[in-house]
């Protein structure tokens, strides 16, 4: 069955656009609540409760990445039975999954007092509200999380994207009043909790109304489950990598500088995800269709689709980077209140910005090979890259200045981003299904990309030099210029793209096949 990508995608787009507003505003509105109703190290708290537990998500291997990508070939075939198989399969494994994680977390218990450099809020117990994180975590896996992969294999993350809209919103109303009227830190983490069990419950209702031939049942052939099994190698060395690039990140920082460090970094960072998240809209939208098109479609074809895509992305990538560059500080000074435990000097905004270009600039080429399934030539990248990241946070932390310590642990991920990741990763995917001619093609629209990101952001910074006065005021001043400024410089350059971007998402309006 041949999917209609430019359709898909339209909607999901749509879908996550929505979505993703909401997780910009309400966190953002979360995280503010917490400064001013609980103080810094509440943030620190969740920080590090939520990289603990992503260490033990390991436990997950790469399961569900796995299962997904092997049921694009029966879908495009509408070979109904093999996708039930692999359904079934996946049910099986993810409640040993949630089995693992909830057992090995309860190992860690006597050892989660020596994670936190510092002191702990005198009001808030460790050990109950890691509990409290743990069943969150593991619980998932039991209540069909696995149903979600029927609607990502037929490109229908719009559904997703719908039904997580709709319980964040009734989530964060219900926390809010929480922090506001209680401000008890284990009636918002409960919450949490039961949010988390209606999202599933409601993924499980819409996957078997929208596609109810596709069931957990039958048995996967030993060929599939060992090819299965062979991916899962490779992807669980993916995941461990990505783990140690990140989660330990707020490790290295809670055991060396204190949970308020935590939560200083966690603000920076919260701001480079949410944007992050918004461009995520378009690389979520695509990998089912990637992968419909991978088996239906040629080489060729498939190639001149992913070039689109990446300048698609890159552009919003660019215009990013622009207004981040001449708003981040002024934004978290104002939103802290000019902490000055939470507001770090200059460098730490500019380095955020590069990681967020960085780190972006990779993803379409990450959303087709995932759709792919090329895991196994690049397993052991995110291994050396998480160990020469880890290797650089603990050089850093120990022997740069008091005042550059995190921004050591920042340039640490750029590093391994730069120097491993994406060399490695380009390389496995071009000389696996694209060819050296393409790939030549695609460094050079990446660097074109990058000495247009330099000169710009340069020249939208530069503008925001003329505001004098700070507060929301000049926050809202420097946004208006560079704004203006970003706008002139990226509608001159990309003018001709428009129209091509445009019949790429109309082209779903005038078909009619799923």
């Amino acid at each position: 069955m041949k999917l209609d990508f430019a359709r898909n995608m339209k909607r999901n787009i749509a879908a996550s656009a929505v979505n993703s507003g909401i997780r910009l505003l309400f966190p953002f509105l979360n995280r503010t609540l917490f400064l001013w109703l609980l103080g810094p190290e509440y943030l620190g708290l969740n920080g590090l409760f939520g990289s603990i537990l992503g260490v033990l998500m390991l436990a997950e291997l790469g399961f569900g990445s796995a299962v997904i990508s092997s049921m694009y070939k029966p879908i495009a075939d509408d070979d109904r039975e093999l996708a039930c198989a692999y359904l079934r399969f996946y049910r099986t494994v993810y409640r040993w999954v949630g089995s693992v994680i909830f057992v090995v977390g309860l190992c860690l218990l006597p050892f989660l007092h020596k994670l936190v450099h510092g002191n702990v809020p005198p009001d808030v117990d460790l050990y109950i509200l890691y509990l409290i994180h743990l069943v969150n975590t593991s619980a998932s896996y039991f209540l069909f999380a696995y149903r979600g992969s029927v609607l990502s294999v037929h490109h229908r993350n719009d559904v997703l994207s719908n039904i997580r809209t709709f319980t964040s919103i009734v989530q964060y109303i219900v926390v809010f009043l929480i922090l506001l009227l209680t401000r008890n830190y284990y009636l918002y983490v409960l919450a949490t909790v039961i949010f988390t069990a209606i999202s599933n419950l409601l993924i499980f209702r819409e996957s078997r109304r929208l596609f109810p031939d596709i069931e957990p049942r039958g048995k996967l052939p030993s060929e599939n489950r060992s090819r299965v099994l062979s991916d899962v190698k490779s992807i669980f060395l993916h995941k461990v990598g990505g783990v140690i690039s990140y989660s330990f990140d707020n490790i290295v920082i809670s055991a060396f500088l204190g949970l308020v460090a935590v939560a200083a970094y966690g603000n920076y960072y919260y701001v480079v995800t949410s944007v992050s998240g918004l461009i995520g809209v378009i690389y979520g939208s695509v990998i089912g269709g990637f992968g419909n098109k991978i088996h239906t479609e040629t080489k060729e074809e498939n190639f001149r689709l992913f070039m689109k895509m990446c300048r698609l992305t890159q552009a919003c990538i660019l215009w990013s980077s622009t207004m981040m560059i001449a708003l981040f500080q002024p934004f978290v000074s104002v939103w802290t209140k000019d902490d000055p435990a939470l507001v770090r000097h200059f460098l730490t905004p500019v380095l955020m910005v590069l990681y967020f270009y960085v780190n972006q600039s990779r993803q379409i080429l990450l959303s087709f090979k995932t759709a792919a399934a090329i895991w196994k030539q690049d397993r052991w990248k995110p291994i050396v890259a998480g160990v020469v990241n880890l290797a650089f946070n603990l050089s850093f932390v120990i022997w740069l200045p008091g005042a550059y310590k995190l921004d050591g642990v920042i340039f640490s991920t750029i590093i391994s981003y730069v120097v491993i990741q994406i060399p490695w990763e380009t390389h496995v995917v071009f000389s696996h299904f694209f060819n050296g001619v393409q790939v030549r093609i695609y460094w050079r629209s990446h660097l074109w990309f990058a000495l247009l990101a330099l000169a710009l952001c340069g020249a939208t910074w530069s503008s925001t030099l003329l505001v004098p006065v700070g507060g929301i005021k000049g926050l809202l001043a420097k946004g208006m210029i560079s704004a203006i400024v970003s706008g002139i410089l990226m509608l001159a350059i990309f003018r001709k793209d428009i129209p091509a971007m445009l019949k790429l998402v109309r082209k779903g309006d005038r078909k009619k096949n799923l």
